[in-house]
């Protein structure tokens, strides 16, 4: 059993940057990849950046170049550093862990993943 619990969220305004941090354990098992999702009021959850074990990451198009994932693999932690946060980044973000190889191209989709975080709330005022 993996737990996955975020932390690091909070309120800036547009401009701001946040890191978010996911710590996990529960098993020494280094998952497939872990992923960063978000999910705002009325929308369905999104993928926002992932990571899988080989170091290869992956971001969103509304992310590219203000987004970095990346992990930490002795302390069993993931982080996301958000730069130039825009109004439309609010949203709950949550911390994903996919055990089982899978295609590249589905590392976005939520049923790729297998253990998830509770979620860290970010706000970004205008």
């Amino acid at each position: 059993q993996v737990q996955l619990v975020e932390s690091g969220g909070g309120s800036v305004q547009a401009g701001g940057s946040l890191r978010l941090s996911c710590a996990r354990s529960g098993t020494s098992y280094r998952p497939y990849c872990m992923g960063w999702f978000r999910q705002a009021p009325g929308k369905e959850r999104e993928g926002v950046a992932t990571i899988r074990t080989d170091g290869y990451a992956s971001y969103a198009d509304s992310v590219k170049g203000r987004f970095t994932i990346s992990q930490d693999n002795a302390e069993n932690t993931l982080y996301l550093q958000m730069n130039m946060l825009k109004p439309e980044d609010t949203a709950m973000y949550y911390c994903a862990a996919a055990t089982r190889p899978t295609y590249t191209s589905y590392l976005f989709l939520v049923g790729a993943y297998d253990y998830w975080g509770q979620g860290t709330q970010v706000t970004v005022s205008s």
